[in-house]
């Protein structure tokens, strides 16, 4: 578990919905209950700073923290992924991206992998990669932010054998590894979600507690966006435990949340420059409260 990391679950499953900044005391605080140093948190913020995920915003001696567009973009594209309940209904075209970058720009070419991989493509081949989602608008995004026009092409085709479309997700896609991670999270969830039900139930459960265990219950499943590509029901085996997890993720998530929303404006209150109204304080512990059903405007797939 790393610092950034945990800074955009936080951002992801609290602090967007109550306001576009938090004191960064706060969310020192909040970072601290998984166990991370202050000195950690401030040079991790650094980094994100330096790299255009963050910025910083100072008033007194104070300093607050907000997202950049760029890193608001990827944070409400990956709340959209995780709390999507249905998968897309496929018309049979698959989405390909190739690119031809010169060695020179081997950094951009590494990084966009790294994107690529969190898009959910899969690797057909070394330079060319596939996905049954078309992203034509994200990738024009991506490919003018890096100033790699001239050196990737994508397009939409249909496979036409010589083998089956599921041969080619074995081909592109290590699926037997993520059903294993499906597997791990439903090992590890499974036994903490009936334990915290009862506790719950016997009002043994803190608010820090809820807190603290949603927290690390959407960090764990929020690492599936760099594994699973969420392919069309056809495309899977039925074996497949994606759906048996995300319904274990739902079912936690919505017992945690109403106490894990207090504890979390609890912190984030006391670092206000301005204190939220209470309509909007309301509003935001609601949206916090019930994702699965929070419709993001400004992003869709």
């Amino acid at each position: 578990m790393h610092p950034r990391s945990m800074f955009f679950t936080l951002y992801g499953v609290y602090i967007r919905h109550f306001a576009d900044e938090i004191w960064q005391n706060s969310l020192i605080k909040l970072m601290t209950e998984f166990g991370f140093t202050e000195q950690a948190v401030r040079a991790s913020l650094a980094r994100l700073a330096a790299q255009g995920w963050v910025e910083l915003r100072k008033e007194g001696r104070n300093s607050y923290l907000k997202m950049t567009s760029k890193g608001l973009q990827r944070v409400n594209e990956a709340a959209t992924r995780i709390y999507r309940q249905q998968r897309e209904t496929w018309n049979g075209d698959w989405f390909l991206l190739t690119y031809t970058i010169p060695e020179d720009m081997r950094g951009v070419r590494d990084q966009l992998r790294t994107d690529l991989s969190w898009w959910g493509f899969g690797m057909l081949g070394t330079s060319t990669w596939l996905t049954p989602h078309d992203l034509r608008d994200q990738m024009a995004i991506l490919t003018s932010t890096y100033g790699i026009e001239p050196y990737v092409a994508f397009f939409t085709a249909r496979y036409h054998g010589p083998e089956s479309n599921r041969a080619l997700v074995e081909k592109s896609w290590n699926l037997t590894e993520v059903n294993g991670r499906y597997r791990e999270f439903l090992g590890h969830f499974e036994p903490l979600f009936a334990q915290n039900s009862f506790l719950l139930g016997q009002n043994q459960l803190t608010d820090r507690d809820c807190f603290v265990q949603r927290t690390r219950l959407v960090h764990e499943y929020r690492k599936f966006l760099f594994a699973d590509p969420a392919l069309p029901e056809e495309l899977l085996a039925a074996d497949w435990l994606g759906g048996q997890a995300f319904q274990l993720f739902q079912r936690y998530d919505h017992l945690l949340a109403e106490g894990a929303g207090r504890f979390f404006y609890s912190i984030f209150q006391n670092g206000l420059a301005r204190p939220l109204p209470p309509t909007e304080a309301v509003a935001g512990l609601r949206a916090q409260l019930d994702p699965f059903s929070y419709q993001l405007s400004a992003v869709s797939r």
